[in-house]
């Protein structure tokens, strides 16, 4: 069965919206038919080639949908059920899952390297980041669809499955923020803007937004900002002037480019936390002498998909939601067709903030 797809034909060339040939699903797998789907930097990253995963590829791991079938041996998922796609699932067995990091497994993107369709012309296809969510349908492993919790709307839930996982789990996972403490934020796009939110629901006192427009100051506030600075070569001082001259107890750091990394470090506290969250190219190099980091005594830490078990905290992020703590709106920054992406993808290049969301 053809359905229209945004497909990358070779790192570094355009998107082609184009139609597929999507087949019935195997055992052990599902067919979603998308509500809505997340334009995430990291599709950004597989089309210039910053990630590697096997092209041409069908693109698209922020989605949420209903379960169209299902193939044999699939017991927890049936036609009609709401579900959040999830790019990195957990095979349950490699060593990191026996540590309880699920979200270091070590085959986590083993179905990006599998065919999961055709183009019209017979060419084969991949899931970019396993799930193909820039499409109108996907079929992919059953691991791979979570049901929804009652009371979400399905469109908006699409930003549960990276964005919002990723922001709450940076937050209250890796760096374990505590009530009364100070964060700062650096960068407002999505993820940064799920990050603020997170930090006010652990109940952090000041919370700083650090961006180079100063056109999302509004953006960052509506997500729980206290204060916002514009960066420049004084963002350090700045941030170290809002918090009695101490710097912050914890910075995240969203961007993934080694002048950010470097500021979000010099911006905590002696004895903070530096979490980074931004995917950085090899290019992207970081340096510490050995004296500052005797000195300060800081922190810095690697995050990836917010260290989350999204099994476990998508029930969490939907208590949090139906509160009335979350609000997924406040990322929305456009609603768009299909055939957008590739211009929201050049809005992502010249640094929009917030997530343009795909509407099926």
């Amino acid at each position: 069965m053809a359905v229209r797809a945004a497909v990358l034909p070779a790192v570094g060339a355009p998107l082609e919206i184009t139609g597929i040939e999507l087949p019935e699903p195997g055992p052990g797998r599902v067919r979603v038919r998308l509500a809505a789907a997340g334009v995430c930097h990291s599709d950004l990253s597989l089309s210039d080639g910053t990630m590697r995963v096997p092209v041409p590829a069908v693109l698209g791991h922020e989605g949420a949908g209903t379960v169209v079938s299902v193939g044999e041996g699939v017991g927890h998922l049936a036609p009609g059920d709401r579900v959040v796609l999830n790019w990195a699932p957990s095979c349950g067995a490699c060593h990191a899952c026996s540590l309880g990091e699920v979200w270091l497994c070590a085959n986590a993107l083993a179905g990006a390297g599998e065919v999961h369709a055709r183009t019209t012309g017979g060419a084969e296809l991949h899931p970019g980041l396993n799930v193909a969510a820039f499409a109108e349908e996907t079929v992919v492993p059953a691991s791979c669809a979570l049901p929804l919790p009652d009371g979400v709307p399905l469109t908006d839930a699409a930003l549960l499955g990276c964005a919002v996982l990723t922001g709450y789990g940076a937050v209250h996972h890796s760096a374990r923020v505590r009530s009364g403490e100070t964060v700062a934020v650096f960068g407002v796009g999505g993820v940064g803007l799920a990050t603020l939110q997170a930090a006010r629901i652990a109940g952090a006192s000041t919370i700083v937004a650090v961006d180079v427009s100063p056109e999302k100051e509004a953006l960052a506030r509506a997500a729980g900002a206290t204060e916002y600075v514009v960066a420049s070569d004084r963002t350090a001082r700045d941030i170290r002037g809002l918090t009695g001259g101490q710097g912050v107890d914890v910075a995240v750091e969203c961007v993934g480019r080694a002048v950010t990394i470097r500021t979000a470090w010099e911006s905590t506290r002696r004895g903070g936390r530096t979490t980074v969250v931004g995917i950085g190219g090899k290019d992207q190099q970081v340096t510490f002498n050995a004296l500052e980091l005797f000195h300060w005594g800081r922190t810095l830490s690697g995050c990836v998909y917010g260290n989350c078990d999204p099994a476990k905290d998508l029930p969490v992020l939907a208590g949090h939601i139906r509160s009335g703590r979350l609000d997924l709106s406040v990322l929305v920054t456009e609603r768009i067709g299909l055939e957008d992406i590739p211009a929201a993808f050049d809005n992502m290049v010249a640094g929009k903030g917030g997530r343009a969301l795909v509407i099926f």
